[in-house]
């Protein structure tokens, strides 16, 4: 009898390993800070920096529930921009994630009016060989990219994990973002030697 269990299929993504987290390198993995000021450039060197009508300045947090309905409405144009085939979450499902105790939501919030421009979600997690972390979903709003914020929301990341004990942190991105992944490279995450695959279950 044939089985009727979807086909597994490598996907074609980049994954990453952060140092350890309770050994850091100095020169690469510094606290995360609390505000980022822009611009700066994360393109080659010989691209022309992306005009904006004017530096972001940003603060970066960690969300709560009592955020939940603001950062539906941020989510709503800011996944998208991310991924076309799945569909902003709603209120409910923000709530149900924000009270989840393995996951950290961290949102950046443009200085000048407190927009969300940013967000970036930590999962924390024991398993048999120790307490690890994954960083999924970052997203910086296009109106405010390449200034930073990107880099902002992911050492705030590292740092909470080594505040969790993680003793890792991984993350995939495909190849063809190439600004991020010189970007992750730079604040010491590593690319490791595996294939990452994936099956759809619902």
């Amino acid at each position: 009898m044939a089985s009727s269990t979807a086909p597994i299929d490598p996907v074609r993504r980049r994954t990453w390993t952060a140092l350890e987290t309770g050994t850091p390198r100095p020169s690469r993995l510094r606290p995360a800070p609390t505000s980022v000021v822009g611009p700066f450039f994360l393109g080659r060197k010989d691209e022309p920096a992306p005009r904006h009508d004017r530096a972001v300045t940003a603060s970066v947090s960690i969300a709560t529930t009592a955020d939940a309905v603001e950062l539906t409405g941020a989510l709503a144009g800011l996944v998208p921009q991310l991924s076309k085939s799945n569909p902003p979450p709603d209120l409910d499902a923000v709530t149900d994630m924000l009270a989840s105790p393995a996951i950290t939501q961290f949102v950046a919030r443009d200085d000048a009016g407190g927009r969300i421009v940013g967000v970036a979600t930590l999962a924390a997690f024991r398993i048999p060989t120790g307490r690890r972390a994954w960083i999924e979903d970052v997203i910086v709003d296009e109106a405010a990219a390449r200034q930073g914020i990107g880099e902002a929301l992911t050492r705030a990341m590292i740092a909470r994990a080594r505040e969790l004990g993680c003793t890792t942190v991984d993350l995939t991105s495909r190849p063809s973002r190439e600004a991020a992944n010189r970007l992750y490279q730079r604040i010491g995450f590593e690319p490791r030697e595996t294939n990452v695959y994936r099956t759809i279950v619902g």
